[in-house]
C-alpha cells in the first residue's frame, strides 16, 4: 500500500461541503465589502456585501471583527476563483422567518425599527425577514403621512405568514385598538359627572373641541366653551393644548364636557352689580330690530329695548349703534330667576323740555 502524499493527507483531514449546507466560520480578514471565513475547508468562504445584508451603506469592518466566529449558507462550493461562496443574510433571514413564524403561530407583540416608508405601508425587518405593514393596519386613525415613523420603533403582531409568497404582514392597529379599550375602560370606572380632569386637546371643529381625557375622548360643545359666548373655537384653543374640564355628562361612551365652572357663574354676583338703579357699562354684542344685547360681562348679557335707547325717535338700533360699541346705561329691570337685565340709555339723558302752547288771545 503506497503512502498518501502530505496533500492527500491534508485533504482527507478537511471535510467536505455542499450547497445549501450551513458551515461556521472564524472571521481571518474583512475589508469594506467582503468578509473572508476560514470554515475548515480547502478554500476559504467569502461573503460578499450584498450576501451580508440590504443595507448599501454599511461598511462591513464596521460590523465584523476578525477572529469573531459567525454561521453561513454556501451558495457555491466553487465560485470560479477557487473560493467558497457563502451567504449570511439568507441564513439570517431563514432564521428570521423561523422566528416570525413562532411569532404568528404564538400571537406574540415584536419590536422593531422601521426601515423604510413605502407609499402603501412600513417595512421592518427582523433577522433580515421582511415584515410589511399595509397603511391601514399602521394606526387606528388614518395617518396622512406615514414620513413621521421613519427609523421609529413600533410594536405589531404578525396577522399572515406566506414567505413562499413573500407575504409576511405585520399589524400595528389592533394593539392600538387593544390598548384602548383598556384605557377606556379603566377610564370609566374612576371618572364620575362632576368630576374636574385634565386632558388634550386632540380635534377642534365649528361645533366644538375634542378633548382626549386617556381612553377615550370628551365633547366641550362651543355652548359649554364659556359663561359668555363663542363664535369660532378655533380663536380659543388650539391641538394640544392642556385643559382643565368638568364631566358635565357621560351618556354610555359619550362624554360632554364643560368649562362652566359653577364656582365662575358670574349670575352668583349679578344681583349686586345690577341691581336697578346702578349704571353699567357694556359692550354691543348684536342687534335686532326691537333692541339691541349688550354684555356686561362674559355670561351676562341685557337688553337694551329701542325704546329706551333715546328720548328722540329711533327707528332701529342700528341706525344709531354699531356692535362692538361700549356704552353706558342705567339697569331699569332685573329678574335673577329668568337671567334677564333691562337697561335704558334714555334714563341717563335728561329728558327735554316741553314747548309751551301759544296763550290764547282774550275775547273780545
Amino acid at each position: 500500500m503506497s503512502e498518501m502524499s502530505f496533500e492527500q493527507m491534508l485533504e482527507e483531514s478537511l471535510k467536505t461541503i455542499h450547497n445549501g449546507e450551513i458551515v461556521e466560520g472564524t472571521v481571518i480578514d474583512v475589508k469594506e465589502d467582503e468578509i473572508v471565513l476560514n470554515i475548515g475547508y480547502k478554500a476559504d468562504g467569502i461573503i460578499s456585501k450584498n450576501e451580508y445584508t440590504n443595507d448599501s451603506n454599511v461598511d462591513l469592518r464596521d460590523v465584523v471583527k476578525v477572529g469573531d466566529t459567525m454561521e453561513a449558507k454556501v451558495l457555491k462550493v466553487n465560485d470560479g476563483d477557487g473560493q467558497v461562496a457563502l451567504t449570511y443574510k439568507k441564513l439570517a433571514a431563514e432564521k428570521g422567518n423561523k422566528r416570525l413564524e413562532e411569532a404568528f403561530n404564538n400571537h406574540e407583540v415584536l419590536t422593531a425599527t422601521v426601515s423604510q416608508v413605502l407609499s402603501g405601508g412600513l417595512s421592518v425587518v427582523i433577522d433580515e425577514a421582511r415584515v410589511f405593514i399595509p397603511a391601514s393596519l399602521v394606526s387606528d386613525t388614518y395617518e396622512k403621512n406615514l414620513e413621521k415613523f421613519a427609523d421609529q420603533e413600533i410594536e405589531f403582531v404578525i396577522t399572515e405568514f406566506n414567505p413562499r409568497r413573500r407575504r409576511i404582514i405585520g399589524d400595528r392597529r389592533q394593539l392600538l385598538v387593544a390598548r384602548k379599550e383598556e384605557l377606556q375602560k379603566a377610564l370609566f370606572e374612576r371618572i364620575h359627572v362632576g368630576d374636574v380632569i385634565e386632558g388634550v386637546v386632540k380635534n377642534i371643529t365649528d361645533f366644538g373641541a375634542f378633548v382626549d381625557l386617556g381612553g377615550a375622548d370628551g365633547l366641550l360643545h362651543i355652548s359649554e366653551m364659556s359663561w359668555g359666548r363663542v363664535d369660532n373655537p378655533r380663536k380659543i384653543f388650539n391641538v394640544g393644548d392642556n385643559l382643565k374640564v368638568l364631566l358635565k355628562d357621560i351618556n354610555g361612551s359619550k362624554i360632554a364636557l364643560s368649562l362652566k365652572f359653577e364656582d365662575e357663574n358670574p349670575w352668583l354676583t349679578a344681583a349686586e352689580k345690577y341691581a336697578v338703579g346702578n349704571v353699567v357699562t357694556g359692550r354691543v354684542a348684536r342687534m335686532t330690530d326691537f333692541g339691541a344685547f349688550v354684555e356686561l360681562e362674559p355670561g351676562v348679557d341685557a337688553l337694551l329695548h329701542v325704546s329706551q335707547i333715546s328720548h328722540e325717535h329711533v327707528d332701529k338700533p342700528s341706525d344709531v349703534l354699531k356692535v362692538g360699541q361700549e356704552i353706558e346705561a342705567k339697569v331699569v329691570d332685573f329678574n335673577e330667576e329668568d337671567k334677564k337685565i333691562s337697561l335704558s340709555m334714555k334714563a341717563l339723558e335728561n329728558a327735554p323740555a316741553k314747548e309751551e302752547a301759544p296763550a290764547e288771545e282774550d275775547a273780545e
